[in-house]
C-alpha cells in the first residue's frame, strides 16, 4: 500500500519535480515487496526485524563457514544495525511476583547504530542468506551494488531516537547469543509500523547518500576550481 507525496528533488544543479512514496510493509518481506520501494521513499516496518552488530555479523558467518544453521530464521527478513537497552520484566504488575520459565525483556532505548561499522561484513551475509532489507544510519559505503545484486534494500533511522524506536517495538519476542553482551546479541522483535524510514538504497543501486557526496564534491570543485 503506497500513499504518492510531492517532493522537489535537487539533481545536477536543477530542480526537479518527483513523486516520493510511502511503503508500508510487513516482515518478513519477499523481493516483490521491495522491488517497488525506490530511492527517497519513505517506509514503514510492520512484523518481525532482527537486530545485529559487529560481534552478530561475524557470527552469523562463522556459522556460514562450519556449514551450521543459525537459530533464527532469515529468510525474507529485515537487520536492524542497533545495540538496545533492554530491562528484564520481573513483575506483571506492581503487586504481584511473576515466574516466567523463559525471561522476558522490554525495550529501553534502540536507537540505531552506524551501518558503516556492517559493510565488510554486508557481503558475505547477504551472499548466503536471503536478506531482504537492512535498517541502520549514515549509509553503507560501497554497497549498493552487493544489495542490488542479492535483492536488499537499505532503511535510513534517524539517529538520536532511541527512545522513540521503543514506543513502535511492541514486543521482544527473545534473544540469541546472549553470550556477545546485550548491544552485540540478536534480538528478535515485534514491530509496528516503525519509521519513517527514508530508502537510502534501492534494488536498482541507486545510493542517496553516495550521490549526496558526489554533488558535494562537484560544488566543491566548482567553488575552488
Amino acid at each position: 500500500m503506497t500513499a504518492d507525496e510531492q517532493t522537489r528533488n535537487q539533481t545536477n544543479g536543477q530542480t526537479q519535480n518527483r513523486t516520493q512514496k510511502i511503503h508500508y510493509l510487513t516482515a518478513p518481506l519477499s523481493e516483490n515487496d521491495i522491488i517497488q520501494v525506490k530511492a527517497g521513499d519513505v517506509v514503514y516496518v510492520t512484523g518481525i526485524i532482527y537486530t545485529a552488530r559487529d560481534e552478530a555479523h561475524l557470527r552469523m558467518l562463522e556459522f556460514d563457514e562450519k556449514g551450521e544453521a543459525l537459530p533464527f530464521d532469515l529468510e525474507g527478513a529485515v537487520i536492524y544495525h542497533c545495540g538496545p537497552v533492554m530491562e528484564k520484566i520481573k513483575k506483571i504488575n506492581e503487586t504481584e511476583e511473576t515466574d516466567f520459565s523463559e525471561p522476558k525483556w522490554k525495550a529501553v532505548a534502540a536507537g540505531p547504530t552506524t551501518s558503516d561499522r556492517m559493510t565488510k561484513m554486508t557481503p558475505d551475509v547477504l551472499k548466503n542468506h536471503n536478506i531482504r532489507a537492512l535498517i541502520g544510519k549514515g549509509g553503507m559505503e560501497n554497497t549498493a551494488e552487493t544489495l542490488q545484486k542479492n535483492g536488499c534494500i537499505y532503511l535510513s533511522y534517524t539517529g538520536g531516537c532511541a527512545a522513540l524506536a521503543v514506543d513502535m517495538i511492541k514486543e521482544v519476542k527473545t534473544v540469541y547469543w546472549e553470550d556477545l553482551g546485550m548491544p552485540e546479541a540478536v534480538w528478535e522483535l515485534r514491530v509496528e509500523k516503525f519509521g519513517p524510514l527514508i530508502a537510502g538504497i534501492d534494488t536498482n543501486g541507486k545510493d542517496l547518500f553516495q550521490d549526496v557526496k558526489d554533488r558535494a564534491k562537484e560544488s566543491f570543485k566548482k567553488q575552488f576550481a
